[in-house]
């Protein structure tokens, strides 16, 4: 019998490990490049390396169906400390061409990685322990992040790049320890064998599931309910950083007050959606995140000083992470066990295109019509797909199994 809180355990060092690497590459990376001199553009347009994000629905399929489950989490977690190891080696302080490339070697290892951590939460974790899953899941991913985004930047601050990749290989291989030690729940996840799992059947496994009858609509209204509230968030730290503050002081802000924030916020999503619901925590979360893009507005007008800039980085992260928590049960639910990795990766991937879309738009806007214009259109957009998920749920839009799991599930 698996017990759950081993399985928690479990996927709480997976997500802190992806968080790790990826929150120092999306929020303190982005202030080193502004310090440098870069613009707002080519700020946004470094997403292009976290590409494997949005891809990894094309080889969800095979990582589905070939090895298993432990294997995998191990090889991926020791290649992500072998790059660090190596990033760690070089000298980065004459360019960033090799830490770009190391970037984007990470995140296909820890995109891959995400494609087995997913398929374990819908395998092992049942309809109602998917709320707090979610939770975990998110708060493990922002405590990986507070530590990328904040501690590891105020050690880059003190000792430089070699300091700082060491640390972060340690910690990686640090949270591989669950995997080696909880090898039987990982041999029950391991999906059962098909009829036909050749190659040729697999590379188009990913465009079957995506064809199932409400699946397309489903991204869709994913993509709506995302992408305002990604536009709003995605240039905290440069907009930090031209407004004076530090590396110091946006470490603490950023990195750890705001991280923090999303702790909470994924507590009380995953709470509020175990005790009343999937759909009326979407609109409570989605509506609150949207207003809390006010604060940014306000900020960004000169509104309040430094007092409302603190209330605009924890409101956005306490109803964000919230909203973040009840949307990724939501996806569980449309996710079939027996292709479980394969269908919440291309949900997932549909949430990373969202956020990039969002992110290169927030650049654009933000260089030509200043960071009053671009919070405020990621209110109104925020908002509006609120609004459109909403809709499309209470029309039945989606697959069917999503309409079939909330009436078993809180």
């Amino acid at each position: 019998m698996i017990r759950v809180g081993g399985v928690f355990a479990l996927l709480a060092g997976l997500y802190f490990a992806q968080g790790l690497p990826f929150g120092f590459f999306t929020q303190a990376l982005p202030v080193v490049l502004r310090q440098s001199g870069y613009s707002l553009v080519t700020i946004s347009a470094t997403g292009v390396l976290f590409a494997p994000w949005a891809l990894k629905f094309l080889w969800a399929p095979y990582v589905d169906r070939y090895g298993t489950r432990r294997r995998w989490l191990v090889s991926l977690q020791c290649g992500a400390a072998v790059v660090a190891l190596v990033l760690a080696s070089l000298d980065l302080s004459s360019g960033l061409a090799w830490l770009f490339v190391g970037i984007a070697v990470i995140n296909l290892l820890s995109a891959t990685q995400d494609v087995v951590t997913d398929g374990l939460a819908v395998r092992l974790l049942s309809a109602r322990d998917r709320g707090v899953g979610n939770g975990i899941q998110l708060g493990a991913y922002r405590i990986g992040m507070i530590v990328g985004g904040g501690v590891l930047l105020w050690l880059f601050s003190l000792a430089g790049w070699r300091a700082l990749f060491v640390v972060m290989a340690v910690l990686i291989l640090v949270s591989t320890v669950p995997v080696l030690a909880m090898r039987r729940t990982l041999e029950s996840a391991d999906a059962t064998p098909v009829v036909d799992s050749s190659a040729v059947r697999l590379a188009g496994a990913w465009w079957a599931r995506l064809r199932r009858p409400g699946v397309v609509a489903f991204v869709g209204l994913i993509v709506a309910y995302k992408f305002g509230n990604s536009m709003g968030s995605a240039l905290v730290g440069p907009f930090l950083s031209d407004l004076g503050l530090s590396l110091g002081q946006i470490a603490l802000l950023e990195g750890g007050l705001a991280s923090a924030s999303a702790l909470v916020g994924a507590a009380l999503g995953a709470w509020y959606a175990t005790r009343f619901g999937r759909r009326r925590a979407l609109l409570v979360a989605g509506i609150t995140q949207t207003l809390a893009l006010g604060s940014y507005v306000a900020a960004a007008l000169g509104v309040g000083g430094f007092a409302m800039v603190v209330t605009a980085n924890v409101s956005e992260h306490v109803f964000g992470g919230a909203a973040t928590v009840v949307l990724f049960a939501l996806m569980m639910d449309a996710s079939e066990r027996a292709f479980a990795g394969t269908d919440y990766t291309l949900l997932a991937c549909a949430v990373v295109f969202s956020q990039g879309a969002a992110g290169l738009a927030a650049g654009v806007i933000g260089e030509f019509f200043g960071y009053a214009v671009m919070f405020g259109t990621g209110l109104v957009l925020s908002g509006v797909g609120c609004a459109v998920l909403l809709t499309g749920l209470r029309r039945g839009w989606g697959p069917a199994v999503l309409h079939r799991e909330p009436a078993r599930a809180p």
